[in-house]
């Protein structure tokens, strides 16, 4: 991955300076044709003699190639066959300047993985305890899910700072999903509510008509509607009762980043009673936070056992409703607890009439690492497992709200025991 890193971060900054040119901005790109390929590769490539392109870069080239080489170092290996590491040192300043560095010359996206890779690689974790490096960052999903499992550890002199950080980064998301989310789940509210008088504002023509299609009259052209199908306006009642069940082990943290933004989303829905609850070896119910998502973040533990019975037990015992309740399990479905009784509860929750979604994932990082052997148990239970993005979420509720067949994305249509 580190590689991976390294030369998309080289190729992303080739194509932006070759877009700088086109479009007349300011650069150190030369007129020959031949140069600038040469140019090129040797910011993809990261220099040394091996890379074969004899080209030198000077100036912002040079620049922006010793900001790579300090988190990434060269592309080859010595002659003792060890990768050469890159090294920002142990100085906050220098740090920080680099910071600085990364975020003039690259764009966003590209900024977040080389933070992403700076923490992890170069140990930097430990200086996000430091206000002063906390408003030098780039803020994202990643960088909360670091804060949050530093949280122990963080002096009261950085607390604050962290709590903005994360504020703005949940702000952001807000922004994003919200409009959508709730836009999506009062359509689905609507129509599980369907009435069979409705008024003529709230008839389902298209519903309508497919059911009275054997009263067509040829001769009129028309279909004469014996039985109307409309839905009811949004109740001023709760109709419907969410339970997010949410493991935050290490490994969850973008999902509970993401889980408790939606948590707070569907609080906000009059006709959802949501309940959000967290859980390692331990369950905490977070319900009573959920008018600010920042304040459910600096809750959790991200870390430690998983222990997803036990979570699933408590909720359990919350249901009162089970024929206008919703399940969502946010797991990794890795159990640290008694897998036949998990598979028990999952096949009792079903039972008693509330539907259950298993996610393995809420976020935008791709396919995650998952217990395929629970979750092919699952899935023979009639709850399948699968990965879920953010801006697919309110789609996945709707259908489990209006008890459709879930929308699996494809790449998880076929997940069974073999995957």
């Amino acid at each position: 991955m580190t590689g991976e890193a390294r030369t998309t971060a080289r190729e992303d900054l080739a194509e932006e300076r070759t877009e700088d040119a086109a479009e007349g901005r300011p650069g150190e790109l030369t007129e020959d044709p031949a140069g600038e390929r040469l140019r090129r590769w040797r910011l993809v490539l990261g220099g040394d003699a091996a890379d074969g392109t004899g080209h030198t870069l000077s100036g912002r080239d040079a620049a922006i190639d010793d900001a790579l080489t300090a988190l990434y170092g060269k592309d080859d290996t010595s002659r003792t066959g060890r990768e050469r590491a890159g090294g920002l040192g142990a100085s906050a300043p220098s740090v920080a300047r680099w910071l600085g560095d990364i975020r003039t010359y690259f764009p966003t996206s590209v900024v977040q993985v080389m933070q992403r890779d700076a923490i992890d690689r170069l140990g930097l974790g430990t200086l996000l305890l430091e206000p002063e490096m906390l408003e030098a960052v780039e803020a994202d999903v990643h960088l909360v899910g670091t804060l949050l499992s530093l949280t122990k550890a963080m002096p009261e002199t950085t607390r604050e700072t962290a709590r903005e950080v994360v504020r703005k980064v949940v702000a952001d998301l807000e922004r994003r999903l919200a409009t959508r989310t709730r836009a999506t789940l009062t359509g689905a509210l609507d129509r599980s509510a369907r009435v069979r008088r409705p008024r003529h504002h709230d008839i389902d023509w298209n519903r309508t008509v497919a059911a009275n299609l054997r009263h067509y009259l040829p001769e009129h052209g028309t279909v004469v509607p014996e039985r109307l199908v409309g839905h009811g306006r949004a109740s001023r009642s709760v109709t419907k009762e969410v339970v997010l069940c949410v493991d935050q082990s290490g490994s969850m943290a973008s999902s509970v980043v993401y889980a408790s933004v939606f948590g707070a989303v569907l609080a906000s829905t009059r006709a959802v009673a949501t309940r959000l609850v967290v859980f390692d070896t331990e369950v905490v119910d977070l319900t009573e936070r959920l008018d600010d998502p920042v304040d459910v973040l600096f809750a959790t533990r991200l870390g430690g056992g998983t222990d997803i019975n036990r979570a699933l037990a408590y909720c359990q015992s919350r249901i009162t409703r089970p024929a206008d309740t919703v399940v969502v399990l946010i797991s990794d479905l890795y159990e640290g607890g008694i897998r036949d009784e998990m598979l028990k509860r999952v096949a009792a929750i079903k039972a008693s009439g509330a539907q259950f979604v298993s996610l393995l994932a809420l976020s935008d990082e791709g396919a995650p690492a998952y217990d395929r052997e629970h979750a092919a148990a699952l899935a023979a239970l009639g709850a399948p497992a699968f990965a879920c993005t953010p801006d697919h979420f309110p789609e996945v509720m709707a259908a489990a709200i209006e008890k459709r067949p879930l929308p699996v994305p494809d790449a998880w249509a076929g997940a069974d025991s073999s995957r």
